[in-house]
């Protein structure tokens, strides 16, 4: 059975029903092939609430999308649950191994602040690398005002950790890391465990955080959620970009890195203070498929959490539902617990 082991209520039932997508959660259910009536899924009791604006925006900062049926599947499912879906033609570039130039990418987050009225979400397209080039030049000063005045959500993950931080330390923007459209919405197979919490992330005001086994510890207080992509994350420590955050419950996950890599990016955070000033660690999901190293002579991921835990006097919990997997839940990045 799975094992609770954090309760968020991030803000409140009322303004998150009227920043999210309650009118919208059965079609996007539908369209991902997914039974709308699943009881593991919590809803709220005011889901007849009209939504004057179901516009997904989408944002593509990172690497390129390389297979065009995947793209269309991706928009087609979301157009199919009642969104509109703007910026479309961001998805569709290339330059070298990115989705469009520096300023290409960086235009899709900077031309927000010449509308007059905001997206219900902003949507990544797909990780990679290539965000932590557009930081500077990010128009925080007028977007992040703008973002949080209308309650605009924005989902993603892995490269787009970076986003997401900047975001959160140069204006207090939160947002969720979740699904994002090419890898998760425009997948073969949808994940129903993804989109279910995907839709209960977005739309009510409190959830549960579960591990598939019993955790030796538990994480209770207070704190705000925040981290993401370790590579990302340990890459900004130094930088105005990184928010500066105490008493926090930090989530990390990543992909294809070896056991002696993930030690050395978790040893950054370490040393730099950082971890030490966290409540609780969460750790999703470190996918490595087949990576294997001579040298590591029996040290394997399991070796870096007890070398963690050796180190901290806080709770290090694993087994997270997050990160580069199938079925991955959807965390708060920049909301109180």
């Amino acid at each position: 059975m799975p094992s609770s082991i954090l309760h968020a209520t991030p803000i409140s039932r009322r303004t998150l029903l009227q920043r999210g997508f309650t009118a919208a959660s059965a079609g996007l259910l539908q369209a991902c092939g997914t039974n709308p009536h699943q009881p593991a899924i919590s809803t709220p009791e005011h889901t007849a609430m009209p939504l004057q604006n179901n516009e997904i925006a989408l944002l593509a900062c990172s690497g390129t999308l390389p297979n065009a049926m995947q793209r269309q599947h991706g928009v087609e499912r979301l157009q199919k649950a009642g969104f509109s879906i703007s910026n479309r033609s961001a998805i569709d570039r290339q330059y070298q191994r990115f989705a469009g130039s520096d300023q290409e990418r960086l235009q899709d987050l900077n031309q927000l602040t010449a509308r007059q009225d905001m997206p219900r979400m902003l949507l990544a397209g797909r990780g990679g690398y290539g965000a932590c080039r557009l930081l500077p030049h990010i128009d925080y000063a007028r977007l992040c005002p703008m973002l949080k005045e209308a309650g605009t959500q924005i989902m993603g993950y892995s490269d787009f950790t970076a986003i997401q931080l900047a975001l959160l330390a140069k204006g207090g923007v939160g947002s969720f890391a979740g699904p994002m459209l090419y890898s998760d919405f425009g997948a073969r197979n949808v994940s129903p465990m993804t989109m279910q919490h995907f839709i209960q992330a977005t739309t009510t005001a409190d959830w549960n955080i579960f591990t598939p086994t019993p955790q030796a510890h538990q994480a209770s207080g207070e704190g705000l959620f925040w981290g993401g992509n370790l590579s990302v994350l340990s890459s900004l420590t130094g930088s105005p970009y990184l928010p500066d955050i105490q008493g926090g419950l930090l989530f990390l996950e990543d992909v294809g890195e070896q056991p002696y890599r993930l030690e050395r990016m978790l040893q950054q955070l370490y040393l730099a203070g950082i971890l030490q000033q966290q409540k609780a660690i969460f750790l999703g999901d470190f996918a490595m498929g087949r990576i294997v190293d001579a040298y590591d002579a029996g040290y394997t991921l399991d070796s870096v959490i007890a070398q963690l835990r050796s180190q901290l006097r806080i709770p290090v919990l694993t087994g997270i539902p997050f990160g580069h997997i199938h079925d991955k839940t959807t965390l708060p990045l920049g909301y109180p617990a």
